[in-house]
């Protein structure tokens, strides 16, 4: 192969990816987001279905939910929430141990490292 085909691959593949990444559709924007909780102690798994823009307490935390979307149905599926999460660990004390993005298909990418709880993102509605 010569160099001046080498070179007209490389652009043809080069616009290529310019247009394909400007086919992707926007994500949509979701209004219910569902998590799991596990009790690591108790081995129970909990389902949880929070609204955008609230707040839930479960045992001794306390999850503020601020935007989820979703990936539209032609493309892989992936949601996405961005989330807050309290611990209470003393009586008038609530200690911020999780804030910022979570990802449903990768899970262990964004963890919540809490020594009783596992939490994960299901799905965005």
């Amino acid at each position: 192969m010569n160099l001046g085909n080498l070179k007209l691959i490389i652009i043809t593949i080069f616009i290529y990816s310019l247009f394909s990444y400007s086919l992707q559709s926007e994500p949509i924007e979701g209004n219910l987001v569902e998590i799991h909780i596990l009790d690591k102690i108790s081995a129970k798994v909990t389902n949880l279905k929070i609204q955008v823009n609230s707040s839930l307490n479960f045992e001794s935390l306390n999850i503020k939910i601020y935007a989820c979307y979703t990936t539209p149905p032609d493309e892989i599926p992936e949601d996405f929430v961005l989330l807050k999460i309290y611990d209470k660990m003393e009586k008038n004390n609530n200690q911020l141990i999780y804030q910022g993005w979570m990802i449903s298909s990768s899970p262990a990418a964004t963890p919540l490292e809490h020594p009783i709880y596992d939490l994960w993102l299901q799905d965005c509605k």
